[in-house]
């Protein structure tokens, strides 16, 4: 029972760690420093509420099913289609994010290549895994997710040991930007599709465990993100880059520099893959599409957003995470109010808040969808 509460707090975690974290400290420095570690734990604390208003809808319902599934039981195929829309378009923004990111990346390691040649030939060795659908990379992104933990914790102790780590860094309060960080820090924290998962795995009774291991998994980005964002600018200050490690590497130099970009493009190939598996397969199995065809759907999109012009990281993240996260986020709040009337079977554990909770949390993400929109067609 034990080993089944640790392989579900690990499928969370790994599920939510991800390429989004590289963005968060750059946010975090142009909000100011407090406002950004504001923006981690109130995210944070929401996604935590709407994953456990997603494990009693999976706890009341009757066989297995991922978050489209769920949404057509609760809300119909208006709510099925909703829901599935907002999946495909968050993956698209997170796949034309890694894109970018990488491009970035290599070419701050290597820097005899330009940005887009690396991005491109990033997106060539990436989508052909995409195609051919590795086992061994499927097979192994548990074990990655823990690997860039690990690095991630190991860059963190770097950068707060080093000589250019100092309070003096850490950026004041902008009230202009002081809802910058909200479309990253919710990006960063999406891995509500792990929970219908993670009631898989814990089994017949391992189920009452769900509740806590969705609390433990959710804790341990919040601790996390907090820490490397205060390690980031801390070191960087007011130049942090878009993508994080950039800038501790420039910082840091040496052995740490190297660990910094490989950490950088480490995350973002593996959810790179993972998402792109994920939606080809999608095409494949539910609308019935060849693999060619699949495949091509899957990667054409983003990489042409590409070609014509799309290379904002940070742009690319907050806009995925408040539209995407923003609408997935307000569904599932209404899905748990639909739930807690019907009357299918009795879960494990109930979510004991007034209802006036999942009203807020829709609002929230509805303002912040509101907010992004306006900010991105120039009206901040």
């Amino acid at each position: 029972m034990q080993k089944r509460f640790f392989e579900a707090v690990a499928t969370l975690t790994g599920t939510t760690i991800g390429a989004g974290v590289l963005g968060i400290p750059y946010v975090a420095a142009k909000a100011g420093l407090a406002a950004g570690l504001l923006h981690i734990i109130i995210i944070g604390a929401a996604m935590m509420l709407v994953n456990l208003m997603l494990g009693e809808i999976a706890l009341r319902t009757k066989g297995n099913h991922q978050l489209t599934g769920y949404a057509g039981r609760l809300l119909g195929k208006t709510g099925k289609r909703l829901m599935t829309a907002t999946m495909v378009a968050g993956i698209y923004g997170a796949l034309l994010a890694y894109i970018i990111g990488v491009g970035m990346s290599i070419s701050s390691m290597l820097p005899g290549i330009s940005q887009t040649a690396g991005s491109m030939a990033f997106f060539a060795a990436a989508s052909l895994i995409v195609y051919f659908g590795l086992k061994a990379v499927e097979k192994s992104e548990l074990f990655l997710s823990f690997l860039a933990i690990t690095i991630m914790i190991a860059l963190v102790a770097a950068a707060t040991s080093s000589d250019r780590f100092s309070q003096g860094n850490f950026t004041p309060v902008d009230p202009k930007n002081i809802f910058l960080p909200y479309g990253v820090v919710l990006f960063a924290f999406l891995g509500a599709v792990a929970v219908p998962e993670m009631k898989e795995e814990l089994g017949g009774r391992g189920r009452k465990l769900l509740r806590m291991a969705i609390i433990t998994g959710g804790l341990i980005p919040i601790v996390l993100y907090s820490l490397f964002t205060i390690a980031i600018v801390g070191t960087s200050g007011t130049s942090t880059q878009q993508v994080a490690t950039q800038g501790i590497g420039e910082a840091l130099g040496g052995t740490a520099a190297i660990l910094a970009n490989l950490f950088a493009v480490l995350v973002m190939s593996t959810s790179f893959i993972a998402l792109g598996l994920a939606l080809k397969e999608m095409y494949m199995y539910d609308y019935g599409l060849g693999k060619k065809s699949a495949w091509i759907l899957t990667c054409a999109l983003p990489i042409m957003a590409f070609l014509l012009g799309a290379r904002n990281f940070i742009a690319t993240l907050g806009i995925a995470g408040a539209v995407a996260g923003g609408v997935e986020g307000a569904l599932l709040a209404v899905m748990h109010l639909k739930a807690r009337k019907m009357r299918w079977q009795k879960p494990e554990y109930r979510i004991s808040c007034p209802r006036i909770a999942n009203a807020i949390l829709a609002a929230m993400f509805v303002a912040g969808i509101a907010y992004t929109l306006i900010s991105v067609t120039g009206g901040r």
